[in-house]
């Protein structure tokens, strides 16, 4: 009887699950059977993290032109049920889904060799960041800094031109959209950067931002994100 009424209060308290609604004890807020269902992003290129076929190392485009950036990680691909809490969580302001999926994300990429000395946001443009009332980049970086004991930087890097969406577009008009949008401070000379972004479309983003952080003195620039489209 102890054991039934304990059982309940349990059940009760717990967190519940934000996909299934079960009893969910995990810190992310996503039960242990929701999270295997999520689409894990196994084998993908060794520098920006394009699926790809067991087998390949590079895509094509890596091998004919190597990122600004030295690897990018993601922890899924960018399909249901990954791309929906994204969706909400950028555009309906769900900070609850964004921090579950930053957290088992921090899980999965936790860099071992080598860790950045920094973890910097992809920003923001100002009329942006006032539209949506927060930059999505700088809450996953929050969480990756705080699971893996490395200092988040949000100010190092500024977007100072605003950019059309950029979804429609492929990578190099996207990199045209792109150039010179950035600016960094000079205070990354000498560090090795971790760019925290919550989705890969392209890699452009990355490439121009780890490009201007480069010239700017940082001596490597590494990339991690949720999740990767193919």
């Amino acid at each position: 009887m102890v054991y039934r009424h304990f059982s309940r209060f349990l059940s009760r308290h717990l967190t519940r699950c934000l996909l299934c609604s079960a009893a969910c004890p995990h810190p992310s807020g996503i039960c242990g059977p929701c999270q295997a269902d999520l689409p894990a992003l196994h084998h993908a290129c060794d520098l920006c993290a394009l699926p790809l076929p067991d087998g390949a190392s590079r895509c094509p485009h890596c091998l004919r032109r190597p990122p600004a950036f030295t690897r990018a990680r993601a922890a899924w691909h960018y399909s249901f049920p990954v791309g929906q809490l994204i969706h909400n969580f950028k555009y309906r302001g769900d900070r609850v889904a964004g921090r579950a999926l930053a957290r088992l994300a921090a899980e999965r990429l936790m860099p071992v060799a080598e860790p950045p000395d920094l973890l910097v946001p992809i920003p923001l443009h100002w009329r942006r960041y006032w539209h949506r009332g927060f930059n999505q980049a700088q809450l996953i970086a929050a969480v990756f800094g705080h699971q893996w004991q490395i200092p988040v930087m949000p100010r190092l890097l500024r977007k100072r031109t605003a950019t059309n969406t950029q979804q429609q577009l492929n990578r190099g008009r996207r990199l045209g959209n792109l150039r010179e949008s950035f600016i960094a401070s000079k205070k990354v000379r000498g560090l090795r950067i971790g760019l925290i972004d919550d989705v890969i479309t392209t890699g452009a983003t990355l490439e121009a931002a780890a490009q201007e952080l480069l010239n700017s003195g940082a001596v490597e620039v590494s990339a991690f994100a949720l999740c990767r489209v193919s």
